[in-house]
């Protein structure tokens, strides 16, 4: 749903002829879960379980997924591949990319350092930050950072240049930087005026990124460490600029022809290593972990959650998915099965899920080894989470 936007077809020519995979040993990809996993014993287990394998039936190469609520505990499981190339089968374990789901720590951290005293949300972001990304992304110079955290700051998303995804397409793997990908939004004109309407982009982030940074003389994903990943216990999260590419990560792949036949993409994210609106890296049991806390004001106060999960519905509706509203680094939606929050990321090869129902306190978080054509409908459309959900509530 909230995906980063990139126009697939400018794909075809440069990947036709990318090599199929490198050869790796299975024990690349060895991992264990820190804490004793109990999850063959959960009385749901045979239905997740088939649940996973439909979905790699339906095209995706590997799938993960965790699920925990109160009465039956925990369950993580896998399945599908790791690595088709080298036939290394998916192990709940596993790290893969998780993409925009990390708005929702950026917006946790900004929220703490509001807690701190050190900001407040309806500051101008502007009063933190100067030169070049205020002077020429239009609506920066007026935009205070809560509207920065609701994508109610009408500032243009940069990936909807069609500059940035010819210059993307033509170096795959180049590792971008803030200043250059903010290039693409400069002298655009806004959406529309700050506070006027929501609507999804990731040039605010990278802005929020550079006020994290700014006001604890840190690279914002260190913050991240000092106030998420450690105190929370979170293991296998971790945001790529310290390591792009690590050992153990899944290999990704792109279904760009809508036919399965898939190329690899593990190398192509480069454009959000050094940003705050994607490059996070983990286990979906992780992500679930995170949101529980979060959500259960175990992260933020309960004052802060309630900042956060003010919503606020766009005028452009989606009618493919399901109806939705904007928080702060956080959405809403409308299901059959009751209210859920939500935020979902995609990265080239990749897609993560994290939602959390509040009325029965279970979260459900997935991730993939592949999107974009035939993949994408069997893991995050409507009917790919409706699925989801079903096995999940029966």
């Amino acid at each position: 749903m909230m995906r980063q936007g990139f126009i697939l077809c400018l794909f075809l020519c440069a990947l036709s002829a990318c090599e199929k995979g490198e050869t790796l040993d299975p024990g690349f990809y060895a991992c264990t879960f820190t804490a004793a996993d109990s999850s063959a014993d959960h009385p749901a287990h045979t239905n997740f379980m088939d649940l996973l394998q439909a979905i790699t039936h339906d095209g995706a190469p590997g799938v993960l997924m965790s699920v925990n609520d109160p009465v039956n505990g925990e369950w993580s499981g896998a399945a599908g591949m790791a690595d088709l190339f080298n036939q290394v089968p998916m192990k709940p374990c596993n790290i893969s990319r998780l993409g925009s789901t990390v708005k929702t720590f950026t917006a946790a951290t900004i929220l703490l350092l509001q807690e701190e005293g050190k900001l407040d949300l309806d500051d101008r972001i502007a009063d933190y930050l100067s030169g070049e990304p205020i002077e020429r992304l239009e609506n920066a110079d007026q935009a205070t950072i809560r509207q920065c955290l609701q994508h109610s700051s009408g500032i243009r998303n940069y990936i909807a240049s069609a500059q940035f995804q010819t210059a993307s397409l033509n170096d795959l793997i180049r590792v971008w930087r803030p200043e250059d990908l903010l290039a693409y939004a400069y002298d655009r004109p806004a959406d529309f005026a700050p506070g006027s309407d929501v609507r999804y982009s990731n040039t605010p982030y990278i802005l929020l990124g550079m006020l994290i940074e700014h006001i604890e003389g840190m690279p914002f994903y260190k913050v991240f460490e000092e106030k998420l990943f450690t105190p929370l216990g979170l293991t296998s999260i971790r945001f790529a600029a310290e390591d792009n590419v690590p050992d153990g990560i899944v290999r990704g792949y792109v279904d760009l022809y809508s036919n399965l036949n898939v190329i690899e993409s593990t190398y192509y994210s480069g454009w959000d290593y050094f940003t705050a609106d994607g490059g996070l890296i983990g286990n979906p049991k992780d992500l679930g972990r995170f949101l529980r806390a979060l959500t259960n004001a175990e992260v933020i106060s309960a004052a802060s959650l309630a900042e956060m999960t003010t919503w606020r519905a766009p005028s452009e509706v989606d009618d493919s998915f399901f109806p939705i509203q904007y928080g702060l680094g956080l959405f809403r939606m409308e299901t059959p099965w009751g209210e859920a929050w939500f935020h979902s990321g995609d990265a080239i090869g990749y897609y993560a899920c994290m939602t959390y129902f509040p009325a029965e306190g279970t979260s459900i978080a997935w991730g993939v080894n592949g999107n974009y054509g035939s993949i994408d409908e069997a893991t995050q459309t409507r009917p790919a989470m409706e699925r989801i959900f079903d096995t999940v509530f029966p």
